[in-house]
Order: C-alpha cells, then structure tokens, then sequence
C-alpha cells in the first residue's frame, strides 16, 4: 500500500499532533482545574521545542541536506523530551518515603534564583510531581507525554531512512 504524500505534509502532520496534544493539556488545566508542576510545564517547552522545529521544517518544505537537518534536531528535541518525562515518571514511582518534599512553584523559582540553581530544583523534582493526579489507559500524564515524544521523534527521523522516503514520500 503507497500512502505518497510530501514530506511539507508529513511535517504538518506532526505539527497538527502536537496541537492537539498541547490543546489538552490546557483543556484539563484550565477546565478540569489540574494545575501543572513544574516538570510537566518544562514538558510542555519541549514540545513547544519540537513544534518550532516542525514549524521551520515545514514553512522551509527542505530537500536533501535539510531533511537531515531537521529530522536530526527534531530527534534530539524528542530525546530531551523523553529524558523529561521519563525523569517524572522516576519521580512519580517512588516509594512514598522517598519522594522529595514540595518546594516552590516554577514562577516563584525563575523569579528569586539563578538560572542554573532553579534548573537544579527543577529537575529534583517536588511531591507535587510525584502525584499522579489524571491518567488514561493506566498512563499516567508524564507515561503519555514520554509516548509521544518517542512517536514524534521516530516521526522526526523516519525521513531520513531512504527505503520509507521511497514508499512513502511523494516528490523529495
């Protein structure tokens, strides 16, 4: 089966996925009242990383050396992704005893802290991380996030691989 559409769409494609994504998360902060933690809005800078990228790649619609060029940086903005999340996950699977008091909120810490030290705390993660307050599937938010970030980063490498640019792409 030949799907044949151009790389302009395939880019487009992800780029619509991450909208939705995004699109979701504010719908459960803002009307089902889930307030997120600081790794989760770090997440969604990362996505938003991904989207520009996707962006570029897209408005450039890029032949030969571009393809590379994207779907490489594309790849590493997936990798930092799934470091993120998957760094949550840690956080959320920690035996009760273990998991880190809550600090500050994420505004609070850009605000009164160096860059580096509000980085530090960040990623030390917080007990606000650490609940798990919405899931799906069994998944939780940070599990649903790490899942898309792989998805979008095979997405982002898959046009470098010459046998599915071939049977899938259409024109590059």
């Amino acid at each position: 089966m030949n799907i044949n559409f151009s790389l302009r769409s395939w880019y487009l494609i992800q780029l619509l996925i991450i909208a939705g994504l995004i699109g979701f998360v504010l719908f459960l902060q803002h009307r089902l009242g889930l307030e997120p933690c600081p790794l989760c809005i770090l997440q969604r800078v990362v996505f938003f990383g991904l989207a520009g990228v996707l962006l570029i790649a897209f408005l450039h619609g890029p032949k030969d050396w571009g393809r590379w060029v994207y779907g490489l940086a594309g790849g590493l903005v997936s990798v930092i992704g799934v470091g993120v999340s998957g760094w949550h996950l840690r956080l959320q699977n920690l035996p009760a005893d273990q998991v880190p008091a809550c600090g500050p909120g994420l505004d609070f810490m850009m605000e009164n802290f160096p860059l580096a030290d509000a980085a530090q705390m960040i990623f030390q993660g917080s007990g606000e991380c650490a609940e798990q307050l919405w899931s799906f599937l069994g998944l939780s938010m940070p599990a649903w996030a790490l899942v898309w970030f792989l998805l979008l980063g095979i997405g982002a490498i898959l046009p470098l691989v010459p046998k599915w640019r071939r049977w899938v792409l259409s024109g590059n």
